[in-house]
């Protein structure tokens, strides 16, 4: 059998599967698949550097599928190249249990990078991908040993490239000049609804070349393997720029009825008209799912180049431990996503009594701990100065070099966010975000994936409330805070002074397992003394929410429960009520996720069960509170937007005050 044959019956095996599996789950994307069948093919056969028998190997080159609902033309290659996905699992593609669910998950099955089927998120993950792989190089690469050396591929559809966030990302990736990432655009000129004409008739590929991408052009997607192979090697050449090659295909491609209209894009083609498809691919196999022996030893030789390519890593990698064993050390335990020893000794420390911002303090305790956590890494949507988030003497992002760690992300919010899951997805950095709060709505797509996806990406939210004043409602977040809590997975944490804004840097930095929110004041606020068990310590943190200062003569008759900002309301009316006689317990709450989950037992020493008066404090809406202070507690917050003036003027026309704190907990022990 002639090279161009063997190549054929490859492309046409995943073609074949793809539809057949697509069939017998009776839901599915077959379009997809066999229209990109041959560049996936000529990527994952003559270019890709991976190794099935090892998914995790560090150097291995990192393949997204952005376009994610044609899922099966990955999982058909993950299966064919020796992942550990057996026919068994790809038959039960989109089925209860399955490790092949109808969009592609990370972490579920052995070769995913990213999770993928939200339009554009992809794109997006694999320009962060690219930017750890050269911060990566930049810190480990030595003259004579070279440890670090990827590429990141991408395949997009119409829709991805659509997409605000992929807009985002692509103009970011081509200002920083990432010359390993490559991106297929999988151009078939059809959407769900019909000819993309409908929505979409812009010239893509001026697009890119207007951010500084390299454009390459390939005419014939369908069946010119060599133009696909040319590009990519001329991709790869170019390594002052990212690529994207615009590959002209055809939707549903042999499909006789269905092929390059929108009616082949996201429903099984029928069993009569797989037939006829098949008949048309010259497939001449009457079972189903059928990998021939040829194919399959063709497409195995992907696995042994595989091997071999990372016993050859492997052999450098020790060479390179010999000559510098610490930086071999270094790489592997952030590969593996540990933190060094003993961090918590670096934090800054906050004399009691001085107000402080808590943005002021926790970018005092970035900075102290980016000092001995080298792999934090990232930046803000162009507002550094406000957010506090500038590594000090770290220097600037370079794309090309690698070098420097402080990320200019520009206004792109959701961009921001999902190349910073795509950092984290690749391994080895610890990113960070930061903007104003009430953006965290550009954001959410993308945070919502991080907590999906368990990511360790850490989003620093600033001017966490009406607090932050003169500029108004636009600008100041009330039911943003209620709204991030229900993302499941995600740990959102408002400090109540620079104590706990230290400590919720630590919190961030020890969760390997999924994304956490720092919620950060604008405004000064004080620092509670915690000497000589005034206030209980700032490690109280790290259950979510404690005991910051216990009833005076005996035992609570009144709990009153903040976060932020409004702790130092809820100790002013902890005075006022004692002074009246009212047993009164303040407690902290900055993270009411992670307070969920401790045992009940613990969350009974807080929240004591026979204690029924209770108040929270929060400056945002009160939807939520009740699990807390129960039917007879009273919420103290806002629930209507606000307004433009001085901080301390919205807070008394809010309630946000000291007399109404103490009206709400008389009110709540006459319910009790």
């Amino acid at each position: 059998m002639s090279g161009a044959d063997l190549d054929l019956l490859c492309i046409n095996t995943l073609r074949t599967l793809a539809i057949d599996v697509i069939q017998k789950a009776d839901s599915g994307h077959p379009g997809l698949p066999l229209g990109a069948a041959p560049m996936a093919h000529v990527l994952w056969q003559r270019h890709l550097k991976h190794c099935p028998s090892n998914p995790q190997w560090a150097d291995r080159d990192r393949f997204v599928l952005s376009a994610g609902h044609g899922s099966m033309l990955l999982y058909g290659l993950l299966h064919v190249t020796g992942y550990a996905l057996s026919k068994d699992e790809v038959l039960n593609f989109r089925q209860w249990g399955s490790k092949t669910p109808g969009h592609p998950e990370y972490a579920l099955t052995p070769g995913v990078e990213a999770t993928t089927g939200p339009l554009g998120q992809g794109h997006a993950n694999a320009v962060g991908m690219a930017i750890a792989e050269r911060a990566l190089a930049a810190r480990f690469n030595q003259p004579g040993h070279t440890v670090v050396d990827h590429y990141t591929y991408c395949l997009v559809g119409d829709g991805d490239v659509m997409e605000g966030v992929a807009m985002e990302a692509a103009s970011l990736a081509g200002h920083l000049k990432l010359g390993k990432l490559i991106c297929l655009y999988d151009s078939n000129d059809v959407t769900l609804d019909g000819p993309a004409k409908l929505s979409f008739t812009e010239d893509v590929a001026k697009r890119y070349e207007s951010w500084g991408w390299q454009v390459l052009h390939v005419a014939d997607g369908n069946s010119d393997l060599g133009a696909i192979d040319a590009a990519l090697k001329a991709a790869k050449a170019e390594t002052g720029k990212p690529t994207m090659i615009v590959v002209k295909t055809t939707i549903g491609y042999g499909s006789p009825n269905k092929s390059g209209k929108s009616s082949s894009h996201g429903s099984p083609l029928g069993n009569d008209e797989i037939a006829l498809t098949k008949k048309a691919l010259g497939w001449t196999h009457e079972e189903k799912y059928f990998v021939p022996d040829a194919a399959r030893s063709h497409f195995a030789e992907q696995g042994k180049r595989g091997d071999a390519a990372r016993a050859d890593w492997n052999s450098r990698f020790e060479a390179y431990r010999a000559a510098h064993p610490a930086l071999a050390t270094e790489f592997e335990r952030v590969m593996k996503g540990d933190l060094p020893a003993g961090i918590a000794a670096a934090l800054p420390a906050f004399p009691a009594g001085t107000p402080v911002e808590t943005r002021t303090a926790a970018g005092s305790a970035l900075n102290a701990l980016a000092k001995v956590v080298p792999e934090v890494i990232g930046g803000d949507a162009d507002l550094g100065g406000s957010t506090k988030t500038v590594l000090k003497d770290a220097g600037s992002f370079d794309g090309q070099s690698g070098k420097g760690r402080n990320i200019h992300f520009g206004v792109r919010e959701h961009a921001m966010a999902a190349v910073a899951n795509g950092m984290a997805y690749h391994g080895g950095v610890r990113p960070f975000t930061a903007t104003f709060f009430c953006f965290v709505d550009y954001m959410r797509p993308s945070v919502r994936l991080a907590a999906m996806n368990h990511l360790p990406v850490v989003h620093v939210w600033t001017h966490d409330s009406i607090g932050l004043g003169e500029d108004g409602p636009t600008h100041q977040p009330v039911e943003h805070l209620m709204a991030v809590r229900t993302i499941p997975g995600l740990a959102t944490v408002r400090p109540a002074d620079a104590a706990e804004a230290a400590e919720a840097w630590i919190f961030a930095l020890e969760r390997k397992k999924g994304p956490t929110g720092l919620v950060l004041s604008r405004q000064k606020l004080p620092v509670f003394d915690r000497s000589e068990g005034k206030c209980a310590a700032a490690k109280g943190l790290h259950k979510g929410a404690y005991v910051l200062a216990e009833a005076a003569g005996g035992p609570p008759a009144v709990v009153i429960i903040a976060t932020g900002s409004e702790v130092q309301l809820a100790m002013g009316a902890k005075e006022q009520l004692e002074k009246d006689g009212i047993a009164t317990r303040v407690v902290s709450m900055p993270c009411m996720e992670h307070f969920a989950k401790q045992d009940a037992a613990y969350r009974d020493t807080v929240l004591p069960p026979g204690v029924r008066a209770r108040v929270s404090v929060e400056a945002g809406v009160t939807f939520g509170w009740d699990k807390w202070i129960g039917e007879r507690g009273v919420a103290v917050g806002v629930d209507s937007f606000g307004a433009s003036a001085p901080d301390k003027i919205l807070f008394e026309k809010y309630g946000l005050t000291v007399a109404n704190v103490v009206a709400a907990a008389k009110k709540s022990l006459g319910a009790a």
